[in-house]
């Protein structure tokens, strides 16, 4: 980096698994428009494409330009453009692929009797509490919180119980 004349270093020590890494975040903060983040490849960047083609649309948005000199990557070149599409193409395809298989997955251990979603929460004073609301005793907020019961668990099960 030293002869690329470069004027901040940012050393991520953590894993480039994730975009949740000090430094990373503080290069994200400090750049500004013209300068250019140089990487030394693309996988210390970023370990899958999503994550790498939001950060390189982070910098775009900025006017900051992308190299990756292992790859010869760079965002100021049309070459460089067009691999970071087809980087981005191929993250949809691979995305849409995980989501296929992920219902494929479910629908078998639904044949099976092995999925069977998660289990209904059941209060047992749900239907003398639910009266109590209806007759002005108490809020909906109280009945909530006898309950234990976030606004959108509470409204459902009282469509459900007074549909029958």
């Amino acid at each position: 980096m030293r002869e690329l004349d470069v004027d901040q270093v940012y050393i991520d020590r953590m894993s480039g698994k994730n975009t949740d890494r000090p430094e990373l975040k503080r290069m994200m903060n400090f750049v500004r428009e013209g300068d250019a983040v140089i990487v030394e490849s693309i996988s210390r960047f970023a370990r899958n494409t999503r994550d790498l083609l939001e950060l390189v649309e982070q910098l775009t948005q900025k006017h900051v330009e992308f190299v990756s000199k292992k790859e010869a990557i760079d965002t100021s070149t049309p070459t460089g453009k067009f691999m970071l599409t087809v980087f981005g193409a191929v993250a949809e395809l691979e995305r849409e692929y995980i989501l296929q298989r992920q219902r494929e997955g479910i629908a078998i251990a639904k044949e099976n009797g092995v999925y069977t979603g998660r289990k209904p929460i059941e209060h047992p004073q749900f239907a003398e509490i639910t009266a109590l609301w209806h007759a002005g005793a108490i809020t909906a907020t109280e009945a909530m919180r006898r309950m234990e019961m976030k606004p959108s668990t509470f409204y459902r099960k009282v469509r459900q119980q007074q549909r029958g």
